[in-house]
């Protein structure tokens, strides 16, 4: 008698496996594979007629370069979930020791892009890598060990909140000479967990007040050289160079955020304005997907100012959803805060989303010229690279407390019913 043989097929078994796997909280999940999702339509977009341009008619490169990091990044994020996240509180010290002569490295002998000198060259793949990227990581690693260890001295200034303070401002002030942006931000970052971190509010004040004096010194010079002559003023935007290149480079978007100026004179006022026209364009349902005519002026389009691209596609509506999945996905890690009942885990997760949505409102503040122009990507939505890694990575950690507080809850539960 012949018997029946099931052969289920090994990739959906595989596959089955994999998603069986996976832990954690599901709605970060869904939000992270949704935002990979829109940033395959939008990236397409942008990069439609780059490809075209560069590429001799193939207008699908961007997109499989795409795809090949959302590959990548999905595969960081789960294996990065599956680790248990007690393992980042052992490495955090050395990784933020490693990454302060990579900072170094990078100020004198990185790569300048931009006028700035923010990455290195990675050998044999041959990309470039923002290490301000992994000095954020390393960061909020360390930091959310300092916190944990230091919760009954906290409000110490001695013994609590300066030896905190320290390695915060030593990764501050050697990220600001390349990237003042991305430093401001995670300063902001920091003392926002900080302050959930029961640190005394005059302390947190009093460094809001030394950290703001660079910042009105920037205001002041920008006012007075929009106050200088006007030819004199163009010249000496041209004639910088060397050390002080990038403060004159604040000091010119400062002063274009605060008094507009002349396209002509003005990289950035040039995007703003594009931005601001693809805005006008989007409505409230937009041009419709694909449809964007701005993404062939706008420089950056597919990357800082990605954000423009999608309003004016999909309307005011396209732009607010995308609001509202970074708003629920930084609800979910701070009732992840919550649920943790270790104070390592707990600070991690809501240090790691804190940058994550921080970063975000900045890249869409910028615009629709709320906040000067920044360097700043959107968070897996802008075409992928290191930082598109770097994100994932941020996320899988995420995903690794929520994992673990998922199987404490889970034993509890079991436990309960036992003795009922």
């Amino acid at each position: 008698m012949s018997q029946a043989i099931n052969i289920q097929p090994p990739l959906q078994s595989r596959f089955g496996q994999l998603v069986s796997r996976t832990k954690g909280d599901k709605v970060i999940w869904a939000l992270a594979v949704l935002l990979v999702l829109i940033s395959l339509l939008a990236v397409y977009s942008a990069t439609g007629s780059l490809a075209y341009k560069n590429y001799k008619g193939n207008t699908e490169v961007y997109l499989f370069k795409q795809v090949m990091f959302i590959f990548v990044g999905l595969l960081v994020i789960y294996f990065a979930h599956r680790v248990n996240y007690v393992f980042y509180s052992g490495i955090a010290k050395i990784l933020f020791l490693l990454t302060i002569p990579l900072l170094i490295y990078t100020l004198f002998f990185g790569v300048s892009m931009n006028e700035g000198s923010r990455w290195i060259r990675l050998p044999l793949i041959n990309m470039t890598m923002q290490t301000s990227d992994l000095a954020k990581l390393a960061l909020f690693m360390y930091l959310a060990r300092l916190l944990s260890k230091r919760q009954d001295v906290i409000k110490d200034a001695k013994k609590g909140f300066i030896p905190i303070m320290i390695p915060v401002a030593i990764t501050c002030i050697l990220i600001a000479p390349a990237n003042l942006s991305t430093a401001l931000l995670l300063g902001a970052s920091c003392l926002m967990l900080l302050f959930i971190g029961r640190a005394r509010v005059k302390h947190i004040a009093i460094t809001i007040g030394i950290a703001a004096i660079p910042i009105l010194l920037l205001v002041g010079a920008a006012v007075i050289r929009h106050n200088s002559s006007g030819d004199e003023a163009v010249v000496s935007k041209k004639a910088s160079s060397g050390v002080f290149t990038r403060v004159n480079t604040w000091v010119g978007r400062v002063e274009s955020f605060i008094y507009g100026g002349k396209e002509a004179d003005n990289d950035e006022m040039y995007q703003v304005n594009q931005a601001k026209m693809a805005i006008a364009k989007g409505g409230l349902f937009g041009v419709g997907p694909g449809n964007s005519t701005t993404r062939d002026y706008l420089p950056q389009a597919y990357n800082d100012f990605i954000f423009a691209i999608i309003i004016e596609e999909y309307g005011f509506t396209g732009g607010a959803f995308i609001v509202f999945i970074y708003l629920v996905f930084l609800y979910r890690c701070i009732r992840l805060f919550k649920k943790c009942p270790y104070a390592f885990g707990a600070f991690l997760a809501l240090g790691l989303s804190f940058t994550l949505a921080i970063q975000a409102i900045a890249n869409m503040a910028v615009t629709v010229n709320l906040f000067p122009v920044t360097g700043v990507t959107l968070p897996l939505v802008s075409m992928g690279g290191t930082s598109f890694i770097f994100t994932c990575l941020s996320i899988g950690i995420i995903l690794s407390v929520a994992r673990n507080v998922e199987q404490l809850e889970g034993a509890r539960v079991k436990e309960a019913g036992i003795r009922n």
